[in-house]
C-alpha cells in the first residue's frame, strides 16, 4: 500500500472521471525498497491533454512543460507533482536526442511501461484500485537486487548505460548479464551523448551513491570503462602489499569510494559537498599509473609512486572535462588530490601549527575538513589492513585545526590596511607588501592575536 500525501487525494478524485491515473517510475521503486521517495510522477491514460489540464487547474498553479511531451507540473503547497500522458517513443536519428515522442492516451499499462529503461522502473501503482502493475517482473528484480532492461529498445538510448552506472551505485544493485551485453553493443554510441547529460549521470553517482564501486563495476561489465581512461589506467597498477593488501590501485580506489559513502560526515553533508568529495576520492591516485616503479628501499625491492599526488592533477582535469563537470568542480577537487598525503609530511610527528595554517590556505576553495575526509577514506580503503595510528593522526589534526579556527576556512589575516593607517602610514604600494609580510609571519606562528600583530608591525617598521 503506497500512502499518498493528503493534498493529492482530491486531485486524483478529480482525475478519476476522465482518466486512469498511475504512480510511475522512481517513486514506486523507492517505496518498494523502503526508501524515501523523491518526486511523485503520475501518468494518466484515457484522457486528453486539454482535459487533464482543465482538471488540474483548480488545485494550484500549473506549468505546461510541452504538449509534445504531454507533461503538466502542478504546484501543491511547496511541492511540484508531474502529471503526464502515456507516450510512445520512436528512434528517428542518431544520439540521445534522436527520438520522436508522441503522447498516446490509449496505451495499455504494459505498452506504457515498455518505454522505461529498467524493469524496476516499470512498476506502476494504481491509487484507485490500490494495486501494483508489474508487467516486466520488476518486483522480482528488486528482491534480487538486479538491474535488467525492459525491452530491446534499451539500445536506442546510450545514456541508459550511464543511468545503469549511477542506479547500481545508488541502490547497491548488480547489472544483469544480458543488459551488460546489450550495453557493450552500443559502446561506440557514447560519442553521441551531450556532455551535459553525461554530467547529469555522473553527478547522481557522486551525490547519491550508497555503494559507489557498484557503478564503476557496471562500466567494466559494459566495456564503457574505456570511455574514462583516467579510471581505466588504474587497473593493474601495482602497490606495495605491506601497505595495500587489497591489490592494485583500481581496487584501492573502489574501497576508498565505498568507505567515503559510509562516512557519517559525508552522508550528512550537502549534495554539492558529497559530489566534490566523491570526485576527489575517485581521482586521488590518478597520478600513480605515471609514477609507479619498483625500487630498492632499505635493502628490499618495493613498489613506490613518488610525486603521484602532484602528477595526478593533469588527469584529474582531463577526467572532469571528459564528463562535463561545471567549472566550479575542478578548483575544489584538485587541491584535495594534490594534498591528500599532507598528514604524512611531518614524518612521525604531527604537522606543526604553521604547517596546518599554510595547508588551510593552499586548499582554498576546499578546506581542511574536506581534506581530512579524503584522508580518512584513503586510509580505510585498504582492507583487511587497519591503520588506527593514521586515523588517530587525522583526528588530532582535525582537533588542532578546530582550535586554530581553520577547519572550514583559510586563516584570516589579523593585520589589515586600517591598522597601518592607525600607525600613521599613508596608503600606497608598500601597503600590500607589508600586509603580505604580516600574513606570512602569522602563518609562521610569529603571532596569533591582533595585539601581537601590532607589536610585530612596530618592530617591522623600525627595521
Amino acid at each position: 500500500m503506497i500512502e499518498l500525501p493528503h493534498r493529492l487525494q482530491p486531485v486524483l478524485e478529480a482525475i478519476r472521471p476522465i482518466g486512469r491515473p498511475r504512480l510511475v517510475g522512481g517513486c514506486v521503486r523507492d517505496h518498494l525498497l523502503g526508501r524515501r521517495a523523491g518526486d511523485i510522477d503520475i501518468e494518466v491514460a484515457g484522457t486528453t491533454f486539454d482535459e487533464l489540464l482543465k482538471a488540474l487547474k483548480p488545485f494550484g498553479p500549473t506549468d505546461v512543460v510541452g504538449r509534445s511531451f504531454g507533461t503538466i507540473k502542478l504546484r501543491l503547497d511547496q511541492t511540484v507533482t508531474d502529471f503526464s500522458l502515456p507516450r510512445r517513443e520512436s528512434k528517428t536519428g542518431a544520439g540521445h536526442r534522436g527520438f520522436k515522442v508522441e503522447p498516446d492516451p490509449h496505451l495499455s499499462d504494459e505498452e506504457a511501461a515498455a518505454r522505461r529503461d529498467f524493469t524496476i522502473n516499470a512498476i506502476a501503482w494504481d491509487p484507485i484500485e490500490t494495486r501494483l502493475i508489474d508487467p516486466f517482473g520488476g518486483q522480482k528484480d528488486l528482491e534480487r537486487k538486479i538491474l535488467r532492461h525492459t525491452s530491446p529498445a534499451f539500445i536506442e538510448d546510450p545514456l541508459r548505460v550511464l543511468r545503469a552506472m549511477q542506479l547500481a551505485a545508488r541502490l547497491d544493485f548488480e547489472l544483469a548479464p544480458e543488459t551488460a551485453e546489450l550495453s557493450r553493443s552500443i559502446s561506440a554510441d557514447f560519442a553521441e551523448l551531450p556532455l551535459e547529460r553525461v554530467w547529469g549521470e555522473w553527478e547522481k553517482w557522486a551525490t547519491l551513491s550508497t555503494k559507489p564501486s557498484r557503478g564503476i563495476h557496471v562500466l567494466i561489465q559494459t566495456g564503457w570503462l574505456a570511455h574514462f581512461p583516467e579510471i581505466a589506467a588504474l587497473v593493474g597498477v601495482e602497490q606495495e602489499p605491506e601497505w595495500h593488501p587489497e591489490g592494485d590501485v583500481f581496487n584501492h580506489t573502489l574501497h576508498c569510494l565505498d568507505a567515503l559513502a559510509t562516512d557519517p560526515e559525508w552522508i550528512q553533508s550537502s549534495s554539492e559537498r558529497r559530489q566534490l568529495l566523491s570526485f576527489a576520492v575517485l581521482a586521488h591516485d590518478f597520478g600513480k599509473p605515471a609514477t609507479t616503479e619498483r625500487v630498492e628501499k632499505r635493502g628490499h625491492m618495493r613498489w613506490t609512486s613518488p610525486r603521484h599526488a602532484i602528477v595526478g592533477l593533469e588527469p584529474t582535469d582531463s577526467f572532469l572535462g571528459r564528463i562535463g563537470a561545471p567549472n566550479r568542480v575542478a578548483p575544489v577537487v584538485k587541491p584535495l588530490v594534490q594534498y591528500h598525503l599532507a598528514h604524512h609530511d611531518a614524518g612521525d610527528h604531527l604537522p606543526s601549527d604553521s604547517q596546518i595554517l599554510r595547508l588551510a590556505r593552499k586548499l582554498v576553495p576546499a578546506n581542511l575538513q574536506d581534506l581530512l575526509m579524503v584522508m580518512r577514506a584513503d586510509c580505510l580503503g585498504r582492507p583487511p589492513r587497519e591503520d588506527p595510528d593514521t586515523l588517530e593522526r587525522i583526528a588530532l589534526i582535525a582537533n588542532r585545526a578546530q582550535e586554530l579556527s581553520v577547519a572550514d576556512q583559510a586563516p584570516q589575516p589579523l593585520l589589515e590596511g586600517r591598522h597601518l593607517i592607525e600607525k600613521g602610514l599613508t596608503p600606497g604600494p608598500e601597503f600590500s607588501s607589508i600586509i603580505a609580510a604580516a600574513y606570512e609571519a602569522q602563518l609562521n606562528g610569529d603571532f596569533d592575536s591582533l595585539t601581537e600583530a601590532q607589536d610585530w608591525l612596530d618592530s617591522h617598521l623600525k627595521n
